[in-house]
């Protein structure tokens, strides 16, 4: 399961941008270059997990987030649900934004974790 610890290691990654270079202040963080580089990290980490567990279809063409939705609302519509805060908080957000709020990069790192643990338990359950 190396996609994910490779996840996991996006997720601390992003925290310890945050944590270490954002300058939180009073809720706030005050640098929006390390806000941008964590949304991105933390992001990618839940598309290294979704890539294992939905399968690469075709692993030259990026997929968009509509695939990623479709996909899981064929298997789990509370993930779906998930997924889509997660994109719009750490992809969007953080990512293009730099949303100084840590509160809502709170939220957005939960739900990458949420997600990742999800799929390492589906993944569990298909190799016993």
């Amino acid at each position: 399961m190396e996609a994910i610890s490779e996840a996991r290691r996006h997720i601390d990654n992003a925290k310890d941008f945050l944590s270490n270079n954002a300058k939180k202040q009073e809720g706030m963080y005050q640098d929006k270059k390390y806000v941008k580089i964590a949304g991105h990290t933390a992001y990618t980490g839940i598309l290294l997990a979704l890539n294992q567990f939905l399968g690469e279809k075709n692993k030259k063409t990026p997929k968009s987030v509509e695939w990623y939705q479709m996909e899981l609302s064929k298997v789990d519509k509370s993930l779906l649900a998930k997924f889509t805060t997660a994109y719009q908080v750490l992809h969007i957000d953080m990512g293009y934004q730099g949303s100084q709020s840590a509160e809502l990069a709170s939220v957005g790192l939960q739900n990458a974790e949420i997600i990742i643990n999800w799929v390492e338990t589906r993944l569990e359950k298909t190799q016993h």
